[in-house]
C-alpha cells in the first residue's frame, strides 16, 4: 500500500468485532473504546458506509450502548477467533463488495488481530482505529497494533478516520457528522 492511499468511505465497510457484555468490564479503557466505536457506527450510518458485526459465542450480546446502533447490520456469531474462519462472515463481507475493512472492537490481540491478518492475507486493505480497539492489558493491545501494522494494516484514530470519510467541510453531511464528533468529545 503506498503512502498516498486514503480510506474512502465508498470503498469501506466498518467491522465491529466482539464488543460484548461478558468481556467489556475487563477491557482497558472500555468507556473510551465504546465512545469511539459508537462515533464510528453513527458516522458510518450517516455516510452510508456498510457495517458488519461479530459476536464470540458464550460471551453475551453486544453491549447495549452499541446494540441499537447496529440494528439491521449483519451480525455473525462465531467460535473461531477470526471472522474469516466463519463462512457466513466471509459471505457477508463479499456481498458488501468493499475492499477496505475498518476493524474495531475487542480483543485487539485475539479476534481483531486474527481477523485483520486473515483479511490482509485475502487481499483486503485493513484500517485500524487504534483508539477503537482494546484488550485486557495495554501491552497486549499495543503489541497487537504493532503486529497488525507490520503486516500491512493502516493505523489511525477514530477522529482521523471520520474526517477522512468526510473529505470536506461545508456540506450537510459535514454538519451531521460534526454533531457526532462534538458528542464524542463531550463524553470523553
Amino acid at each position: 500500500m503506498n503512502s498516498e492511499w486514503r480510506a474512502r468511505r465508498q470503498d469501506c465497510v466498518l467491522l465491529v468485532i466482539d464488543v460484548q457484555d461478558r468481556l467489556i468490564n475487563s477491557i482497558v479503557q472500555n468507556k473510551d473504546l465504546i465512545r469511539n466505536i459508537r462515533a464510528l457506527i453513527k458516522t458510518a450510518r450517516a455516510l452510508d458506509v456498510s457495517v458488519l458485526a461479530t459476536e464470540q459465542e458464550k460471551l453475551g450480546g453486544t453491549v447495549s450502548e452499541l446494540e441499537n446502533l447496529l440494528s439491521g447490520a449483519p451480525k455473525v456469531h462465531k467460535l473461531a477467533f477470526s471472522g474469516c474462519g466463519v463462512p457466513e462472515f466471509v459471505s457477508n463481507l463479499e456481498k458488501s463488495r468493499k475492499k477496505t475493512v475498518v476493524a474495531c472492537g475487542t480483543e485487539a490481540h485475539v479476534c481483531v488481530l486474527q481477523t485483520t491478518l486473515d483479511l490482509l492475507q485475502s487481499g483486503y486493505k485493513v484500517v485500524v482505529p487504534v483508539d477503537a480497539i482494546s484488550s485486557h492489558t495495554v501491552e497486549d493491545r499495543d503489541t497487537a497494533i504493532r503486529r497488525m501494522t507490520a503486516a500491512g494494516a493502516v493505523a489511525t484514530t477514530t477522529e482521523t478516520l471520520i474526517y477522512e470519510w468526510l473529505e470536506k467541510a461545508g456540506t450537510e453531511e459535514f454538519r451531521k457528522v460534526l454533531e457526532i464528533v462534538k458528542e464524542r468529545r463531550e463524553t470523553s
